[in-house]
């Protein structure tokens, strides 16, 4: 049991500290160029590998 509290405690500190991350404004996660996002790229800055592909013009 007193694992178990162990555990518990330190599962929720983590979860609690991402959610003070949250509160003060912190950036989304964004994910990377591509995938499962249909094509559209978030990105500031593309990659190499995102260049050439709209080079050629897959994108």
């Amino acid at each position: 049991m007193t694992l178990f509290l162990i555990t518990f405690a330190i599962i929720g500190f983590v979860i609690l500290m991402m959610s003070v991350g949250v509160i003060f404004g912190r950036p989304a996660i964004k994910g990377t160029c591509g995938g499962l996002n249909g094509g559209d790229c978030i990105c500031t800055q593309k990659c190499e590998k995102r260049l050439k592909l709209e080079a050629e013009g897959k994108f």
